[in-house]
């Protein structure tokens, strides 16, 4: 028989970073046993940047910079260029930051981040009657036919953080989008797209110096631009605060949120456990108890979305009307009761060992490592894998009670759900929110 012996793993990749002239940041992310590698550039723009008469800015003008540049004038010739080196080209904006990221072989990094420097360097900003298009397609999936918003997630946020621009959409209305122009779209570019407000990061098998002098290659003509900082998070809600939208069909959408606990907090693993004692698997409670057992709902999931100075815990599910202000209700009493009940050591060791082997993943994956040392070093130095893995080694089940009772909390919570409620149920759903301690 063969007996294979566990090799320890390195948790910490070799992470360097150096900054160019004109302020760019250059990370490299050292994984030698990869075979594929993560070129992407992190912009510190997004919807939290923009007033509301730009809301949806960000979001436009990073689908504009698909339309072409100098080199290649067309969303074609730029999207083929890109694919002929095996890529594809993802783009993303977000409420903290903008990426735009790609893969390749570790041999095609440096054809890669010549594409990049002609993408964000030399835009041609061309089509955008095309592109307002495509955005106001894009917007019409979260909009009824009387142009009412039914997306859950985006009214849930909206409750959360009220008038700060933390609660606007991503997309932006579509008014704002009706009216930008090309003149908005190289403004906002102008203001944001400059080497000092961006991170390149390079995640895979590749060497430090090599990938600098790439990028001052191809990149070195980026504007420096200015650094910029986003309005603090504000408080929380002040809730329970709850909105019901009718809309059609014979499921209702749910989003809950409450405040959460930011990255840098240190009672911020704690929550991490809490999180996964909720919903970690088909063996903790969100499934178990809510969809395996009492067939609430055919899924019903949880998560925590960390931005830059705050987080968020947010539990998401569609369920039958009739059994929605049944499924809040479960919900509520499931999170609530992780205030008073100490997990144990059992439930406390599975949180440990998927936490422990889903970081060990993430080093399998370069485009993970660009986001955790490119994307979060927008805004603070993102802690090494090691110190993550050692501080949830020492959650205890008392440190998940305590960030229980810091989250789970009326005054931190909103509720958004999207459906065809009858007036019984919205009032069923009312005294079960409203009820909740």
């Amino acid at each position: 028989m063969l007996l294979l012996t566990a090799v320890p793993v390195p948790a910490d990749p070799l992470v360097t970073t150096t900054v160019l002239d004109h302020g760019l940041r250059v990370t490299t992310v050292a994984l030698p046993h990869l075979h594929t590698a993560t070129v992407a550039a992190f912009i510190k723009v997004g919807s939290r940047f923009e007033r509301p008469e730009e809301n949806g800015l960000s979001h436009f003008t990073e689908h504009m910079l698909f339309r072409g540049t100098e080199r290649f004038p067309t969303s074609l010739a730029l999207n083929t260029a890109i694919e002929r080196l095996g890529s594809t080209l993802h783009a993303e904006t977000g409420r903290d930051y903008t990426l735009f990221s790609m893969g390749f072989e570790p041999e095609r990094v440096e054809a890669g981040l010549e594409l990049l420097g002609e993408l964000l360097g030399r835009p041609r900003f061309g089509d955008i009657e095309l592109e307002r298009a495509l955005v106001l397609e894009e917007i019409n999936e979260d909009y009824d036919e009387d142009d009412v918003e039914i997306n859950a997630d985006d009214i849930a946020r909206g409750l959360m953080f009220g008038d700060h621009a933390l609660g606007q959409r991503i997309i932006g209305p579509r008014a704002n989008v009706e009216g930008f122009s090309e003149r908005d779209v190289r403004g906002h570019f102008a203001r944001f797209y400059g080497a000092r407000n961006m991170i390149l990061c390079v995640a895979g098998p590749v060497h430090h110096e090599p990938v600098v002098e790439q990028a001052r290659r191809h990149l070195g003509a980026l504007p420096v631009g200015a650094a910029v900082e986003p309005e603090p998070a504000p408080p929380g809600p002040g809730g329970p605060r709850w909105k019901h939208v009718r809309d059609s069909g014979a499921q209702t959408s749910l989003a809950m949120l409450f405040r959460g606990v930011p990255e840098l907090d240190a009672g911020y693993h704690g929550f991490v456990g809490m999180l996964r004692a909720i919903d970690d698997g088909m063996s903790t409670r969100l499934h178990y108890q809510l969809a395996d057992q009492q067939g609430l709902a055919y899924s019903v999931g949880a998560g925590i979305e960390p931005l830059a100075d705050a987080a968020l815990f947010e539990i998401t599910s569609a369920t039958a009307n009739a059994k929605l202000p049944t499924l809040v209700a479960e919900i509520l009493r499931l999170v609530g009761g992780l205030r008073d009940e100490r997990i144990g050591d059992d439930e406390l060791s599975k949180i440990r060992t998927r936490y422990r082997y889903e970081t060990l993943a993430s080093l399998d994956d370069p485009t993970a490592m660009t986001g955790w040392f490119g994307g979060t070093a927008l805004y603070y130095a993102p802690p090494p894998l090691s110190e993550r893995l050692a501080a949830m080694a020492r959650v205890t089940a008392d440190d998940i009670v305590e960030a229980a009772r810091r989250v789970v909390t009326p005054d931190s919570l909103v509720l958004a759900a999207v459906g065809a409620l009858s007036k019984a149920r919205v009032g069923e759903l009312r005294e079960v929110v409203a009820g909740w301690r």
